[in-house]
């Protein structure tokens, strides 16, 4: 028997939630949801001293444009290089993966400035037709990466002429 236990009105035998979390659910997860569009809001602007999670990440801007016989993905990864970039194409699915590593250092006089910044991204994107995988290309250029990924015969579109009647 613990010494609690034997205490008269010991407000810890009631059924007390091990966790605070338990008793405050919708408040704890509004302040989450919150702290979460902050943190999502600023990554890439503040410093990761400042309480952000020791692994970052960032989400590259892409862009997807479907022409008639191919899709051409264009991403930008400024600040990286074509060796820290990882391309596959399964299914439907693009997958592009990378991690940037970037440190600066400066010496002058009594001045001394050190920064090391890095951070992961995962990108999956749908692609809108299939795709002949043995015949993608991608090129990476001052931090451009460019995917050309050729459509199948049968997914390409085929236009028809159509006659218009007057009357």
């Amino acid at each position: 028997m613990a010494i609690r236990d034997l205490v008269k009105n010991n407000p810890l035998k009631k059924n007390v939630p091990v966790r605070r979390e338990d008793w405050l659910s919708p408040f704890v997860s509004l302040q989450k949801e919150i702290n979460k569009m902050f943190d999502d809001f600023f990554s890439g602007v503040l410093p990761s001293k400042w309480g952000r999670d020791e692994e970052e990440t960032f989400m590259p801007s892409v862009d997807v444009k479907e022409k008639d016989k191919e899709i051409v993905v264009t991403a930008e990864l400024p600040g990286m290089d074509a060796d820290d970039i990882d391309i596959s194409v399964y299914d439907d699915i693009l997958t592009l993966r990378g991690e940037k590593k970037e440190e600066k250092e400066e010496k002058e006089g009594d001045y001394y400035y050190h920064e090391l910044s890095y951070g992961t991204f995962h990108r999956d994107i749908q692609l809108p037709a299939e795709v002949d995988t043995d015949k993608v290309d991608a090129e990476f250029k001052k931090g451009v990466l460019k995917i050309r990924l050729p459509k199948k015969p049968e997914a390409q579109r085929k236009a028809k002429k159509i006659q218009v009647k007057s009357k």
